[in-house]
């Protein structure tokens, strides 16, 4: 466990004294800065509810990280505080990819990433002006923290309706474990201090397995791909490792994230 948990925590402490000496400059929306920029996009309206994407774009080569990051990195950290007619800003997280890192593997982005938000109004009568103030990471073979700002005026508008479609379609839609779907997690256990999970998924899509636990203080390694399983199953296990201090297993309930290819889902899965 604390092997597990030195490798999860001591990137956070190096990103922490990047941002206390060497902050990135506040950036406008599209503002490039030779690895990554961020912008603001808006789509349809659904009733009262405002729809809005968050794009980032990176330079080849350049990565950044899921709301759970791994072994490695930290996890973008969004703040709408400076909104204007603004109840609420709910943000969905695209389903991200497994990626190798000095320290071991961490999971994120590359390329674009659009993170979806549903913005309900205080007034929707009233205009609504959504500000974002982001932190997040960017790595290469190096890490750079990163700040950027963006302002939009939200008036349900479609102007990248495509764009954030798309990337609400990669959001892992909600499951439950035993479905029988032919994309599914068919089965959760517990083998002593290990977990098995089971999914079931199409000949030939390229299947991969996120775990997290109920808090972000839990480090739970990443699921690794086991040869056991009867077809057309895919087999993953991870070991109980890398949780709090005075945290049990034992009654816990996991987010277990599954993608085969474009398609994702999303369970919970209670440990007995």
């Amino acid at each position: 466990m604390i092997a597990t948990r030195m490798r999860r925590w001591a990137p956070l402490a190096f990103f922490a004294a990047l941002w206390s000496t060497t902050p990135a400059p506040a950036q406008s929306a599209a503002a490039w800065d030779g690895r990554s920029e961020l912008r603001l996009i808006a789509g349809a309206r659904r009733g009262e509810e405002l729809r809005a994407g968050v794009e980032l774009r990176l330079a080849p080569g350049w990565k950044t990280y899921w709301r759970y990051p791994g072994d490695a990195g930290v996890p973008p950290r969004f703040d709408f505080a400076r909104s204007t007619n603004v109840k609420s800003v709910t943000v969905l997280w695209p389903a991200p990819q497994r990626m190798s890192e000095e320290v071991g593997q961490s999971i994120g982005y590359k390329d674009v990433v659009i993170f979806p938000l549903r913005v309900a109004p205080q007034d929707p009568a009233r205009p609504v002006t959504l500000r974002l103030n982001l932190d997040y990471a960017v790595c290469e073979k190096l890490c750079v923290p990163a700040e950027g700002s963006a302002e939009l005026v939200l008036d349900g508008a479609p102007a990248h309706e495509v764009a954030l479609a798309a990337a609400e379609a990669r959001v892992p839609r909600p499951a439950a474990v035993g479905d029988q779907a032919a994309f599914a997690i068919r089965a959760v256990r517990r083998e002593g201090e290990r977990v098995v999970v089971d999914v079931a998924a199409p000949p030939g899509a390229n299947v991969d397995l996120f775990a997290e636990g109920p808090t972000p203080e839990w480090a739970l390694p990443l699921p690794s791909p086991m040869a056991d399983a009867p077809a057309p199953l895919r087999r993953f296990a991870f070991a109980l490792d890398g949780l709090p201090a005075g945290a049990r297993a034992d009654g816990a309930t996991l987010t277990l994230t599954a993608t085969a290819g474009e398609a994702a889902i999303e369970v919970k899965a209670r440990l007995d």
